[in-house]
């Protein structure tokens, strides 16, 4: 699938309120959907490039042989996922902003790797 074919697919998510497929290297989204008012996407986009590149920063500190399935920031009324995406897709990770109180974090979760799986860049 296409960037804005796996933008759709997030959105479809229970719960979904915005989602970004971001650069971790450049901080730069190739796109977004959803968002608005309470959740500047391009902004939050960014903001989540800081956490992505220091969690890799780390791993590589530590000499740890794995890789970040996904990082969540738990609010109190959001959940924030961050997948970043097989290395065979560059520095890329996905970002999925949840209402915490409609959305369903494993299915989510599980969402978000199928969605990786099809996601053709």
């Amino acid at each position: 699938m296409n960037i804005d074919t796996a933008l759709k697919e997030a959105m479809a998510v229970e719960g979904a309120i915005g989602v970004a497929l971001v650069d971790y290297e450049s901080g730069m989204s190739l796109g977004t959907l959803g968002g608005g008012q309470g959740l500047d996407l391009e902004l939050a986009a960014a903001g989540n490039t800081e956490v992505v590149r220091s969690k890799m920063r780390t791993l590589a500190s530590l000499a740890m042989d794995d890789v970040i399935e996904d990082i969540l920031i738990t609010l109190g009324k959001q959940y924030h996922l961050i997948r970043p995406l097989t290395s065979s897709k560059g520095t890329l990770f996905l970002y999925l902003a949840l209402d915490r109180s409609r959305s369903n974090l494993a299915l989510a979760r599980h969402g978000l790797k199928r969605i990786e799986n099809g996601l053709e860049v």
